[in-house]
């Protein structure tokens, strides 16, 4: 049997996807754990191994060390080692293994880095500019797109949140939007009078973009007529952002970024954002604590009862 049929942990693959397509994780996230763990199943074959019980902790750093010295960066060693871990565990908690060869399997730490977004100014440059050729090209995808990018700004959704949108999400009474988000969790997220009115504007163009394939999608695409999907956001944020000259290249998550990074610097709490991000975990979202040092001083001389 050649290597491109054999398979050294195939079985223990696919039953973990399986477990975790069952426990509703995303596209995205099976996406990427199906990709790490055929990765490690391919280096174990052309590494001579034959069974999963031979695998063991030397092996599994053996594979990442490759990665490693093949330009892997430690945020994706991180997720290959999270997406290892879990596989193994699963399987010798089902029987599968008699013993779990990554539970000492450690990655290097990810550098922290301050997530690229966009200044205040920046954000409301490019607002008016999309408004301005929406305005200027009187269409349906226009003052779609319009919308998009206030929701996104307004609320700090994430994109995936956002393609999930319903008609029924809009809670007209609280002004505010029924999130669908990580493990079918839903939370309410507020959002402001501009983006309200962007999509009641949209509101009354979706009609024309309307076919079969709607169904109550709030969002469509203009092709098809279906639940817009992640790329076509991506590409209305990216031309977007485009238009203020000096802004850096983000996506539908830089929107999120400067949602978050916008309240705490006008003076919201932690916590609080914590709600709006639906970050299971506060250590998430202090990665958006990157305020200007003035803002800081401020703060100091503000409450310290010994500035």
């Amino acid at each position: 049997m050649s290597d491109v049929e054999r398979s050294v942990i195939g079985g223990l693959v696919d039953g973990y996807l399986e477990h975790l397509a069952n426990r509703r994780l995303s596209a995205h996230t099976l996406r990427a754990y199906a990709g790490d763990l055929r990765s490690l199943d391919a280096w174990l074959v052309a590494n001579g191994y034959h069974d999963a019980g031979d695998v063991d902790l030397r092996a599994l750093r053996a594979w990442l060390g490759s990665l490693a010295v093949a330009g892997a960066e430690k945020t994706s060693l991180a997720r290959r080692s999270a997406a290892v871990r879990g596989c193994f565990a699963w399987a010798h908690a089902q029987g599968a293994l008699p013993v779990d060869p990554a539970l000492a399997l450690k990655s290097p730490r990810p550098a922290k880095r301050l997530p690229e977004t966009l200044s205040q100014g920046e954000t409301a440059e490019m607002l008016r500019s999309v408004i301005a050729m929406a305005a200027e090209d009187d269409s349906a995808r226009g003052a779609r797109d319009v919308a998009i990018l206030e929701v996104l700004y307004a609320s700090g959704i994430r994109v995936s949140e956002l393609c999930g949108l319903d008609l029924n999400s809009l809670d007209d009474a609280r002004q505010a939007l029924r999130v669908v988000g990580k493990g079918d969790k839903e939370r309410v997220v507020p959002i402001g009078i501009p983006a309200r009115k962007a999509l009641d504007r949209w509101l009354d163009r979706r009609p024309e973009l309307v076919t079969p394939r709607s169904h109550a999608a709030l969002f469509l695409g203009e092709r098809l007529g279906d639940r817009i999907d992640p790329r076509m956001v991506r590409r209305i944020v990216h031309r977007a952002v485009e238009l203020v000259d000096g802004a850096p290249n983000i996506g539908p998550h830089g929107l999120r970024h400067a949602m978050a990074t916008h309240l705490l610097e006008g003076g919201a709490d932690l916590r609080s954002v914590q709600e709006l991000l639906g970050h299971s975990s506060l250590a998430t979202t202090q990665i958006y604590t990157h305020v200007s040092g003035d803002r800081l001083r401020a703060a100091f001389l503000q409450a310290h009862p010994r500035a």
